[in-house]
């Protein structure tokens, strides 16, 4: 079943006319002959908006859940049942009273779309997402009710509903929004001057970012090339710390700003790390993502700024959007911090340190992490060799200090912190020298190697024992919580990767990008081979120059005898094999499912060949034996010797065989010319052509005096097959004059617009409802009225398929004041057009 479409008036402001507009558009339908339906409207007690509903079909609304409370809200289950082809829908970012079907409107509206209904709603652009942040920072009212900014970009229709801020607050003054002993509170508050004309702003804005959107679709499919602007790529660090949904809002203003930006979320997951990020937090964070229309990514690194500027730089970002350091002023003593590192070897990239909250509320203590693998070897070595021999030093300094007790204690000190920091080797070197300096400074005799007394030696022996089972515990237990860390790392960016597949069109390609940012790979290609030694080849990669043999890559990991995940970069660590077994694992199921998508479609195609045979024919059995009959009756009739015919009966028997043999000979071509198109054998001689010489001929078919012909000689040239341009606007043609009612006459009229040149022909007839507007172009698709001797449908098939062969496009559009318009559009011959030779001008008689 097809999604319904989705027509938001976003307002700039409450009371701008969002709801009023909203009904005027539901009235149009209906006086169009649209089952529209008001699902539920919020008229506030306004008179205007209440005399928009008479008329309109208003459905109950549903009640609240027993002992919920709140307000009334949809009745979803109402409009599913009732089927209309539009449900009016107000306030799409109303939240549902506790114990809904859903928790907010935009959710009953969602459903509704999924079930092939179309909505027509309203939102105040207050309420996006996005603009939570800076709309509280203007009006001082934070908006508890909001819908994430994709659901309004998903509309297939945007308008904006904007009024100036002195009228906004003259509707106000004169009770046409609020009642009357609301009006001085609101207007001395939110309707203030400043308030209105900022959110005015941020609706132009949005809604302009949306235009630019729907222009490179229009462009796209009309194939109009042009100059495109660089597009914003604003990377986002998260540490999944509370301040990243400050960080997220704050690029998505950002990149509201320009054209086409695009937010990518990145949490680094450090490998290394005792202390993973809150895993509900970065869920928030993702889904806050999500909502305003970005991406979000896991990345496995021990270095946090490298592996935050290598995914930039792999992604072409433009700017990185980091938060201010929660570290504590003595912190810094530690290292400059990663904004600072990030903004150091950024390099053309623009860094953004954004202030929050929780700047300097401080970070982990510098023992919760453990340092990087070069620098933790060089400090456990110092610690296990030097730092006994300044302590050693320090006590024979002291004099009469602390005894042989204490400072094998704080030997046995050294030795631990040997352990932590680089592991056992280290540590049974610090307990050996530890023993030897005991031996030389605090056993007598000293300052020698000597021992005089049993049980001293013993003593230094259970020394260099119990440092060994100490380091050795401490070793054990930090080498777990590594491994913890890092099946934790694994588990997080598996979790975040199978989200971002199931949610993704395309799973086999998210997947390997998936693979390649999380290892930091140049680039990763899934190679399968057919049964025995036949050659590797590509089912899919992600990045520049996959490799297309295992041998020529960095890492391979097989999945099974013929199929293999190769990725080119670097190499990795064994610690990754198994994460990236899963991973090979995952696309393969990932391909297997592409397979079995290709065969659902390559089916539906056949069961679409089985549907279009049988109604062929269904057409042969009626609308070729009809005309055939009356042929058949005529002759037959003629060549009776029973009947004397007057010359007046043959010439109408002849002329009925003439009109019998033209429907065959145009029925025949249709059916010709459909077959031509499924079997894809349609190659268009293009060249450039003028369409005031090819109309013309094209109206051969319809009766003299039904057209009226408005086609500018001026016109720029197009680029299009002749004859099938002929076919295809005689068919529209001579559908329109089917159409239309006796007495009327049909309008063909071109103009030139930008790059291309539109055919519109408009025809007053009873028109067509939007739900049907595609399905007219579909094969042996006929008008629920049409009459079995009307042709069977072929026509307008045939005039989109020509069409769209000619790189051009067939759509229907409603006529202002009833009927139907298809308008064909073609790409026009850059330049001007050629000078040519007007007619003579005839003589006067």
């Amino acid at each position: 079943m097809a999604r319904g479409t989705l027509r938001i008036y976003l307002g700039a402001a409450p009371g701008v006319g969002k709801t009023y507009a909203m009904l005027s558009e539901g009235r149009r339908r209906a006086a169009r002959g649209t089952d529209v339906v008001a699902g539920l409207v919020e008229d506030h007690g306004r008179p205007r908006t209440r005399e928009l509903l008479d008329g309109l079909e208003v459905l109950p609304r549903r009640a609240p859940a027993p002992g919920g409370g709140g307000p009334a809200g949809l009745d979803v289950e109402a409009v599913l049942r009732r089927r209309p082809a539009v449900v009016l829908v107000d306030e799409l970012a109303r939240a549902n009273a506790p114990g809904s079907r859903n928790a907010a409107r935009w959710q009953d509206v969602e459903e509704v779309l999924a079930a092939g209904i179309d909505v027509v709603t309203t939102v105040n652009i207050q309420h996006l997402d996005s603009l939570g942040d800076v709309v509280e920072s203007v009006t001082g009212v934070r908006q508890r009710e909001t819908v994430p900014d994709e659901v309004v970009r998903r509309a297939d229709q945007l308008e904006l509903v904007d009024m100036d801020p002195e009228a906004l607050r003259r509707r106000m003054a004169h009770g046409n929004i609020y009642a009357p002993d609301r009006v001085d509170a609101a207007l001395a508050d939110y309707f203030r001057p400043g308030n209105l004309t900022a959110l005015r702003e941020l609706a132009l804005l949005w809604v302009a970012d949306r235009a630019d959107e729907y222009l490179r679709r229009y462009r796209a499919d009309h194939r109009i090339s042009s100059a495109w602007q660089a597009r914003e790529r604003i990377v986002v660090g998260l540490t999944g710390g509370p301040e990243g949904r400050t960080l997220l809002r704050r690029a998505a203003r950002m990149a509201a700003r320009g054209s086409g930006g695009e937010i990518l979320a990145v949490h680094i997951a450090r490998s290394d790390d005792r202390a993973a990020a809150p895993t509900e937090e970065l869920d928030r964070q993702r889904s806050l993502v999500e909502g305003l229309g970005g991406s979000f990514h896991s990345v496995l690194g021990r270095d946090v700024p490298a592996a935050l500027l290598d995914f930039a730089r792999g992604v072409d970002a433009t700017q990185i959007v980091l938060g201010t350091s929660r570290r504590k002023p003595w912190q810094y003593l530690l290292g400059p911090g990663v904004g600072a590192t990030v903004a150091r070897g950024a390099g053309d990239i623009d860094v953004h340190i954004v202030t929050h909250e929780a700047a300097a509320g401080g970070l982990r203590p510098p023992g919760a992490r453990a340092a990087r693998p070069g620098r933790a070897r060089t400090a456990a070595w110092l610690t296990g060799l030097a730092a006994p021999l300044a302590l050693t030093a320090l006590l024979v300094a002291a004099g009469a200090g602390p005894g042989p007790a204490t400072a094998m204690l704080l030997l046995l000190a050294c030795t631990v912190a040997a352990a932590l920091l680089g592991g056992m080797l280290p540590a049974v070197a610090s307990a050996l020298a530890a023993s030897l300096l005991l031996n030389y400074w605090f056993t007598p005799p000293t300052r020698t190697l000597a021992v005089s007394d049993r049980d001293d030696l013993l003593a230094l022996a259970v020394f260099v024992g119990v440092a060994v089972a100490v380091a050795s515990s401490v070793d054990l237990a930090a080498r777990r919580a590594h491994r913890a860390a890092r099946l934790h790392a694994e588990a997080q960016a598996l979790s975040f990767l199978a989200g971002s597949v199931l949610r993704g069109e395309n799973a086999l390609d998210a997947l390997l990008q998936g693979v390649r940012e999380t290892f930091g790979m140049d680039s990763v290609a899934l190679l399968e081979r057919r049964e025995g030694y036949a050659a590797w080849s590509c089912v899919r990669s992600a990045g520049p120059r996959p490799c297309t043999r295992p041998e020529d890559a960095d890492v391979e990991v097989p999945v099974d005898a013929n199929t293999c995940l190769a990725l080119a970069g670097r190499a990795l660590p064994a610690e990754d094999s198994r994460l990236l077994s899963a991973f090979a694992a995952q696309a393969a199921v990932a391909r297997d499912r592409d397979r079995l998508v290709g065969e659902a479609a390559e089916a539906r195609r056949l069961a679409e060949g089985n549907r279009i045979r049988t109604a062929l024919l269904a057409a042969v059995s009626h609308d070729l034996r009809t005309p055939l009959a009356g042929i058949k009756a005529a002759v037959s009739s003629l060549r009776s010797h029973d009947v004397a015919f007057s010359p007046e009966d043959e010439a109408e028997l002849l002329a009925g065989i003439e009109a019998g043999a033209d429907r065959l000979d145009h029925l025949v071509g249709n059916l010709l010319d459909m077959s031509r198109l499924h079997t894809g054998s349609v190659t268009p001689l293009m060249q450039e052509i003028d369409v005031d010489e090819v109309v013309p001929v094209a109206l051969g078919g319809v009766p003299a005096g039904s057209v009226v012909l408005d086609v500018p000689e001026a016109l720029p040239m197009v680029l299009a097959d002749p004859g099938l341009l002929e076919r295809a606007v005689a068919n529209v043609v001579e559908n329109a004059v089917a159409h239309s009612p006796a007495g009327r006459r049909v309008l063909v009229a071109a103009s030139a617009l930008g790059g291309r040149v539109e055919l519109r022909v408009v025809d007053r007839g009873p028109g067509v409802p939007d739900s049907a507007k595609e399905s007219v172009f579909e094969p042996f698709q006929r008008l629920g009225d049409a009459p079995r001797g009307s042709g069977v449908g072929l026509g307008l098939a045939v005039a989109r398929g020509f069409t769209e062969a000619m790189g051009g496009s067939l759509r229907a559009e409603d006529t202002p004041g009833g009927g139907l318009t298809m308008v064909l559009t073609l790409q026009a011959v850059h330049g001007p057009p050629p000078a040519r030779p007007r007619p003579p001008a005839q003589a006067a008689p």
